[in-house]
C-alpha cells in the first residue's frame, strides 16, 4: 500500500508538471514553429490542452494496474500522465483508461487471461479529491491462476451512495458496456437499456472514446450530446470534464432548432400530427406546390439586341431540376444558371466568348430574375409553414384527414407570418422545412439519449444532422412517455436514417435493487413494448409500500427516516401534488430542493414525475402511484420510470388504491 501511495504522489507531481509546461508552451511556444493559419491552429490546441489539465477535476489519479505475464505493469487511470509529456515516445505514468492496452482492465478474465497475470484494483476513500493517503484498499485478481471471485472494491464503487451530478463509471465498465464504448466512429449502435444499466454512461464514455481515438475526424465534424432535458443535461455536465473532455457541445433536441421563442402551446391533438412522419411528406409538398411551369418565353436586351429562350426550353430547365431533387435554394439557384447558360450559349454562338462580367449582368437582368421569382419563388420556412396552418385543406395533402387539418389549423391566422406566435412542434417543423431549403452541417457523430420519447420529425432533425456521422442512440422502450414514443427500435432507427444500426440490449441493472426491480417489471405487460425483462446483480436494498390515511405526514415520515442513511433522498408526485409536499416538509423543518438546483446542499429534491426521467436518487419516496399513472396517456410508462429512480430504497406511498399492475400478494409486500 504504501509504494502504491508513493507512485501516486509521484503521479501527481508529474501532473502538475504537465499542467505547469502546457501552461509555459501557451505563453513563450505556440507560434515557435508556425506561421499564419498553422500557428492559429496550433495555439488553440496548446491552449485547449493547457485548461483541459489545469481544470482537471481534482480525482485520484488511477483505479487499476495490469501485470503482465511478460513483466510489463500499466497503471490505469482518466487521463495519461508522463513526465515527458512533450516526448510522446516517454513511457506513461498512468495510461488512459481509452488506450488499447487497457483494454484488458475491462475484458481479461480468469477464462481469458489476455496475457495478464494480476489486475490490481484500488480502493479510495469516498469523495476523495486524490490525496495520496484516501489510497484505503487495493485488491489482486490473479487471472492466470484461476482466480475469478468477485471484486468487493468494484461492488462498493458501483452501489455507493450518489448525490449531486452523475459521475463517471470509468473504474467500473463492465465487459458488455466496453464493447458498446469501443465501437468505431463509423458504427452507429443503439442501446436498448434497462434501467439502472448504464445506458447514458456508456453514451458519455463512448462519446470519450470516439474523442481520444479519432481526434482529428471529430474535431473537424464536432461532437454532440442530446439529452431529453436541461435538468438532465445539468445532471451528467460533470461526466466527460471528469474524462478530460472539455468544450463539447451538450443540448436538446429543441434547443438544437429553435429558430424562434416558443410563444403558444398546441392541444395534444395538434402537436400530435404535428409530430407525425406523416408531416414530412405534407411539408415537402407545400413547399414544392410553389414551383411552377413557366408561361412564357424569357427575353433579355442585350444592347441593341434582345437574347431569347423558348418556352419548352425553359419548360425543360424547371423540369430537369425538380427531377434532381436538390434543395430548394439550391434548386432556384440551379434554375437561374441555366437560364443564363441557354442564353450565353445563344450569345457566342453569334458573338464569341463571353466574360464572367457579362454573364453577371445577365444573371441579374430584369426578365431572368422575373422568371426564376415565377417557376422558383423565393420562400422562408415560416412563409411556407403560416400558409399551412392558415389553410391546411388547400396546402397539405390527403394524408391528413379532415380532423387533423382542424386539429393543426391556427382560430386566429396571424396577419403576416412574421408576426406569428410558434409553438414547440411549430419549431420541428421549421426545422424540417428549413432542411429542404438548405442542408445543415452535420456533426461527426451524435450521443442521443433518451431516444424513445423522440417524434418522428425530431427524429428526422437529428438525421439531418448526423447524415455523414454516426450516432449512438440509448434509450428504454418501456419509458417512452411523449405520446409519440417509439414502439419498435427498427422504426425509430429508420427516422433517424440508420436502419442498419444494431440494436444492443442492456438488461443486467447494476445500480437497482432487485426488489425495485422486480417490482417494475409488473408493469411491463401493460406497456405494449417487446423489451426483455430488467434484471439486477444487487440483492440488497429495500422496498416498502405503504397504505396512508394523510400523504403528506407520511411522506415527512419516510423523508426524516431516509435521512438517518446515507445518500441522496428523491421525493416524486405528479405535478400538482409536489407543492404540497414541498411546504410540508419544509414546515417540518427539512430543507429540499429542485430538481434543476444541483448545486444545492439540501439532500432532499421535491421533483414532478414528468422531470425524474434519467435521475437516480439513493433513497426515493414516490407519493400516491396512481395519480402519476393516470395524469397522462403514457401515465404507467411514466410510473416505470418513477419506480426506478432508487439505488438504494424505494417507499412508495398511497392513500388511494394502488395501480392494478402494483397490487402485491400480502406475502410479498
Amino acid at each position: 500500500m504504501t509504494r502504491e501511495r508513493n507512485f501516486h504522489e509521484a503521479c501527481r507531481a508529474a501532473m502538475t508538471g504537465m499542467a505547469e509546461g502546457a501552461t509555459q508552451q501557451v505563453v513563450s511556444g505556440e507560434n515557435a514553429f508556425a506561421s499564419g493559419a498553422d500557428a492559429e491552429v496550433l495555439g488553440y490546441q496548446l491552449r485547449s490542452w493547457a485548461k483541459a489539465l489545469n481544470e482537471e477535476p481534482d480525482s485520484p489519479l488511477f483505479f487499476g494496474r495490469l501485470d503482465h505475464l511478460d513483466g510489463q505493469s500499466y497503471h490505469i487511470g482518466r487521463r495519461r500522465i508522463t513526465e515527458q509529456p512533450l516526448h510522446g515516445t516517454a513511457p506513461p505514468l498512468v495510461v488512459d483508461w481509452r488506450a488499447p492496452v487497457s483494454r484488458a482492465f475491462y475484458q481479461a478474465s480468469a477464462r481469458d487471461p489476455q496475457g495478464v497475470a494480476v489486475r490490481r484494483r484500488f480502493g479510495w476513500a469516498p469523495w476523495s479529491k486524490g490525496d495520496s493517503a484516501d489510497l484505503s484498499s487495493l485488491e489482486d485478481e490473479r487471472l492466470t491462476a484461476g482466480d475469478s471471485a468477485g471484486s468487493a472494491i468494484l461492488a462498493g464503487e458501483i452501489e455507493r451512495p450518489r448525490v449531486g451530478p452523475m459521475r463517471d463509471i470509468a473504474a467500473t465498465i463492465q465487459p458488455e458496456q466496453d464493447d458498446l464504448v469501443r465501437s468505431g466512429l463509423a458504427e452507429s449502435v443503439c442501446v436498448q437499456g434497462a434501467p439502472g444499466t448504464g445506458k447514458t454512461a456508456v453514451g458519455l464514455h463512448r462519446a470519450a472514446y470516439l474523442l481520444y481515438t479519432y481526434p482529428q475526424r471529430i474535431q473537424r465534424r464536432g461532437l454532440l450530446i442530446l439529452g431529453p432535458n436541461r435538468t438532465f443535461l445539468s445532471y451528467i455536465s460533470e461526466v466527460l470534464p471528469s474524462l478530460g473532455e472539455t468544450g463539447i457541445r451538450q443540448s436538446t433536441v429543441d434547443d438544437e432548432i429553435a429558430r424562434h421563442e416558443v410563444r403558444t402551446q398546441d392541444s395534444e391533438a395538434a402537436a400530435v400530427v404535428k409530430h407525425d412522419a406523416r408531416m414530412a411528406a405534407v411539408l415537402h409538398r407545400a413547399l414544392y406546390v410553389r414551383v411552377s411551369a413557366p408561361a412564357e418565353e424569357v427575353a433579355v436586351p442585350d444592347g441593341s439586341y434582345r437574347w431569347r429562350v423558348p418556352l419548352d426550353e425553359l419548360e425543360q430547365i424547371v423540369a430537369e431540376v425538380r427531377a434532381e431533387a436538390p434543395p430548394y435554394a439550391v434548386g432556384r439557384e440551379r434554375v437561374r444558371t441555366r437560364a443564363v447558360r441557354a442564353i450565353q450559349l445563344r450569345a457566342e454562338r453569334r458573338a464569341g466568348p463571353m466574360g464572367n462580367t457579362w454573364v453577371q449582368k445577365v444573371g441579374r437582368a430584369r426578365a431572368v430574375s422575373a422568371f426564376v421569382d415565377t417557376v422558383w419563388p423565393h420562400t422562408q420556412p415560416e412563409e411556407v409553414l403560416a400558409a399551412l396552418l392558415t389553410d391546411p385543406a388547400r396546402a397539405a395533402d390527403p394524408l391528413l384527414s379532415g380532423a387533423e387539418q382542424d386539429a393543426i389549423r391556427w382560430d386566429r391566422p396571424p396577419r403576416s407570418y412574421k408576426s406569428a406566435k410558434w409553438s414547440a412542434a411549430d419549431l420541428v417543423l421549421l426545422d424540417e422545412l428549413a432542411g429542404l431549403m438548405e442542408r445543415p452541417e452535420g456533426y461527426g457523430h451524435i450521443v442521443v439519449d433518451e431516444a424513445q420519447d423522440l417524434s418522428p420529425m425530431q427524429c428526422r432533425a437529428v438525421a439531418r444532422r448526423a447524415g455523414f456521422g454516426s450516432l449512438t442512440v440509448l434509450g428504454d422502450l418501456a419509458q417512452g412517455t411523449t405520446p409519440w414514443a417509439a414502439r419498435t427500435w427498427s422504426e425509430q432507427l429508420a427516422h433517424l436514417g440508420k436502419e442498419q444500426a444494431a440494436v444492443v440490449p442492456l438488461t443486467t441493472g447494476f445500480r437497482v435493487p432487485a426488489a425495485i426491480v422486480d417490482l417494475a417489471n409488473r408493469l411491463v405487460p401493460a406497456l405494449g413494448v417487446d423489451v426483455p425483462p430488467a434484471r439486477s446483480m444487487r440483492g440488497d436494498g429495500e422496498l416498502t409500500i405503504r397504505e396512508v390515511d394523510d400523504l403528506a405526514a407520511a411522506t415527512v415520515d419516510a423523508v426524516r427516516a431516509a435521512l438517518d442513511h446515507q445518500g441522496s433522498i428523491g421525493v416524486i408526485a405528479d405535478g400538482p401534488e409536489t407543492d404540497r409536499l414541498r411546504a410540508a416538509l419544509a414546515e417540518a423543518g427539512i430543507a429540499t430542493a429542485t430538481a434543476d438546483d444541483l448545486a444545492a446542499e439540501a439532500r432532499v429534491t421535491v421533483l414532478p414525475a414528468t422531470v425524474a426521467k434519467g435521475l437516480e436518487y439513493d433513497h426515493v419516496v414516490v407519493a400516491e402511484p396512481a395519480a402519476i399513472a393516470g395524469a397522462e396517456t403514457r401515465g404507467l410508462h411514466r410510473l416505470y420510470v418513477v419506480l426506478t429512480r432508487a439505488v438504494s430504497r424505494l417507499d412508495v406511498l398511497h392513500r388511494g388504491p394502488l395501480p392494478p399492475e402494483l397490487e402485491i400478494r400480502r406475502g410479498g409486500e
